[in-house]
């Protein structure tokens, strides 16, 4: 290579990373589902106005959609069986959120000397990827200290065997630093859901007995202001690279 060719391979790397464009190069036998440039493929919500939108090639969210309804952003397609590849960053967290549980392995939660539920009071955003058009079956991004990839709604169903809650409550915690990039690879076969991030496998093959058998993906809406003061923890998020392989 020569230092002209040199220099502009430099000058372009320093605009991925400064823009957050996307950059990688689609993998053998995915499809992309976000081509970089606007929403074909997508629905906006009716009403959003504007605040799910594409910036510098990344798919950019503030948390503060108008819509009067439902406030995802979701496929246009439906899917059964895949594997997804979402790189996904949190841009801020202006919310500290003073519920946070401490999660135990087995998906229970910790409790004090008083038999209460230990409460953590964190900095925090929130959204997720919701599966087969299911919000229950969402796997998670925050910044609890279980992890992002996790599948709360499932967790926290009383009514799911044991193994099942703890087959959903992450390994260890994978998270790069808010504001960095992040990578989930989420596999879903009949009933069985898989999930690594950075490729680290926090969510092992787990059978989850009521995941629909088909549906659409969406990214998540979280959060609502009041006077200008956030109340639960925005998706202040953006999104790329969305790849999907059909099983």
């Amino acid at each position: 290579m020569n230092k002209l060719a040199m220099f502009r391979s430099m000058v372009w790397a320093a605009a991925v990373i400064a823009t957050g464009t996307q950059s990688a190069e689609i993998p053998e036998g995915f499809t992309s589902l976000f081509n970089g440039r606007d929403f074909a493929g997508w629905i906006v919500p009716e009403g959003d106005n504007g605040h799910w939108k594409v910036v510098d090639g990344v798919i950019d969210y503030d948390a503060r959609s108008e819509a009067k309804g439902d406030k995802n952003l979701w496929t246009e397609r439906e899917f059964g069986d895949f594997t997804l590849v979402v790189e996904w960053r949190i841009k801020e967290t202006p919310f500290v959120n003073p519920r946070v549980a401490y999660v135990l392995p087995d998906g229970s939660h910790a409790r004090d000397i008083h038999g209460q539920p230990l409460r953590l009071t964190l900095p925090d955003s929130d959204s997720g990827i919701y599966l087969r058009g299911s919000p229950k079956h969402q796997v998670n991004i925050w910044c609890w200290p279980i992890g992002s990839g996790e599948m709360y709604g499932v967790r926290m169903d009383s009514k799911m065997p044991p193994e099942v809650r703890a087959g959903v409550t992450p390994r260890t915690q994978a998270d790069r630093p808010v504001g960095e990039w992040n990578r989930f690879e989420i596999t879903v076969r009949g009933k069985t859901v898989s999930v690594k991030l950075n490729e680290v496998l926090v969510i092992p093959p787990v059978e989850i007995p009521d995941l629909p058998p088909r549906g659409r993906i969406a990214l998540q809406h979280h959060g609502n202001l009041k006077d200008g003061e956030w109340m639960s923890p925005p998706s202040l998020v953006q999104f790329r690279n969305i790849w999907i392989r059909e099983l």
